[in-house]
């Protein structure tokens, strides 16, 4: 199954805690989506954490009706990255959903990147 590939990608401690998180493909980012993140012209995302990230659950988390966190990830803009980086869509596909994993921990931007660095650089 794909999806358990691109999944065995997050480490098995942090993939157990990815609780009521829903997996998302859209074609492109939505125009409100370009305007919420800053996009731009010519700018993209490959993908987008969009929750309340798993350090900022309170005790109240759950309660009642409880929609899930979603990882959206955009299928063209990986198709893109792929052509123009020479890399294979999976691979991309995986970098992506550890990244937005990464937010779902409540980790920001720069420590995402910061963290990928590191990863890239072993």
């Amino acid at each position: 199954m794909v999806e358990e590939e691109f999944l065995n990608a997050i480490p098995e401690k942090f993939r157990q805690h990815i609780k009521n998180v829903a997996f998302l493909v859209e074609d492109e980012p939505s125009q409100e989506v370009r305007k919420q993140e800053g996009l731009l012209a010519g700018e993209t995302l490959l993908g987008l954490y969009h929750g309340i990230p798993t350090p900022m659950r309170g005790d109240w988390y759950g309660m009642g009706t409880t929609m899930p966190d979603t990882i959206t990830l955009y299928q063209m803009p990986i198709e893109r990255a792929a052509l123009e980086d020479g890399l294979h869509i999976r691979q991309i596909i995986r970098e992506t959903i550890w990244h937005e994993v990464a937010h779902h921990f409540g980790m920001d931007e720069h420590t995402v990147r910061h963290r990928e660095d590191i990863r890239d650089s072993l």
